[in-house]
């Protein structure tokens, strides 16, 4: 190779150590061997980034080369060592369906033991709760179906008294190798399916697989002042992982019932407060309903409608921290219908009218009424 490394992989000389993987990781996709069969340009082009990424991916090898150039790596400038490409083994291997590439990255079974453990699925469970479970908190008993270690094989899929074998097709390593060009590649084995060994007597309890699906009941505690879409995570809760992997996680996806009344907005309440026009001209004590009971509420004289008024504290729990909302009234002002009205209360309503100087409606007689109805 004779060009500068950096140039090979059309990097800065100040580029940092996830700039030059990235830019190799473009070039190595790009210049496959398997995606340019019999190009021989686009081999050497392979070729010549592999060996610029085996310096410059080293921090030792890259600061020789940046001081001394090829002279400061000893005549062993990298070249082309199946070893570098580990980090990228699953990304070609995905890329081309190859498998791991070199024999390295990840395998499917040990070297000469069992099946590698593989952790178990994560699960969800969607719990719903009322207005008031939410702003309270509040524990449930949950019932899971999960998948467990079968208690007659435990986990080795293998009849009581027997043992699973090392796969003949692999000799228990998970993986067949064969040459695909210059290149040493692994894919996984297909009559292990990666595990590396073969249940020739399967257990009878869960046929092989090593785990049986169990209903489990847990109690969990939901804090006050959760909203829709709150996760609550119960770590190791989830499956049980295959050949002693670790459990899952099991997620519980909260979601809130609305109020019949009430909106919430983060920690606050909102809700409606119906008053009179009486009230609200000259003000009341009224009573108001919260999350934490009933409360006594001021109304100030003159208050208009529309206007909002807060009860400090009385919302939801701030969760994380410590306080809580506020109870928002939204004032509505009841306007009667001259149905509604009786004699007295319209007279009083038209002398009102009167000392304030306001226009209304002359009342009607009785005579006037009738006309009206026959016309």
């Amino acid at each position: 190779m004779s060009r500068d490394y950096y140039e090979a992989l059309g990097v800065a000389r100040e580029a940092t150590a996830q700039e030059i993987k990235s830019a190799y990781r473009k070039i190595a996709v790009k210049y496959h061997p398997d995606k340019n069969p019999g190009d021989r340009e686009a081999e050497e082009r392979f070729k010549e980034a592999a060996e610029a990424y085996a310096v410059l991916s080293d921090p030792e090898k890259r600061a020789r080369y940046d001081r001394f150039g090829r002279q400061g790596l000893g005549g062993s400038p990298g070249g082309f060592d199946p070893s570098t490409f580990a980090d990228f083994s699953d990304v070609l291997g995905d890329l081309f369906g190859l498998g791991d590439l070199f024999g390295g990255g990840r395998r499917g079974g040990a070297r000469g033991g069992g099946p590698m453990p593989s952790p178990g699925a994560d699960l969800r469970y969607d719990l719903t709760l009322t207005f008031a479970e939410a702003a309270s908190g509040v524990a449930r008993e949950l019932k899971i179906p999960r998948l467990e270690v079968c208690p007659d094989c435990t986990g080795s899929g293998a009849r009581r008294g027997s043992s699973p074998t090392a796969c003949p097709a692999c000799g228990g390593r998970g993986q067949v190798r064969f040459s695909q060009g210059f290149l040493t590649v692994a894919r996984t084995c297909p009559q292990c399916r990666g595990e590396g060994t073969i249940v020739r007597d399967p257990c009878p309890g869960c046929r092989g697989e090593g785990r049986v699906e169990r209903e489990r009941t847990l109690e969990v505690k939901v804090p006050a002042g959760v909203d829709s879409g709150a996760r609550m995570r119960l770590s190791g809760e989830g499956e049980h992982g295959r050949h002693g992997g670790p459990r899952g996680d099991l997620y519980v996806v909260l979601e809130v019932e609305p109020h019949e009344s009430w909106e919430r907005d983060g920690a606050d309440v909102h809700a409606r407060l119906e008053v009179g026009y009486s009230q609200a001209v000259l003000g009341a004590t009224l009573p108001v309903e919260t999350l934490l009971g009933e409360q006594t509420f001021e109304l100030p004289g003159g208050s208009q409608p529309g206007e909002q008024f807060r009860l400090r504290g009385k919302g939801f729990p701030r969760l994380g921290s410590s306080g809580r909302g506020d109870h928002v009234l939204h004032l509505v002002v009841r306007v009667p219908r001259p149905g509604d009205l009786d004699e007295e209360q319209t007279t009083l309503l038209r002398r009102l009218a009167e000392i304030e100087g306001e226009a209304v409606h002359e009342e009607r007689g009785v005579l006037e009424r009738v006309k009206d109805f026959f016309s």
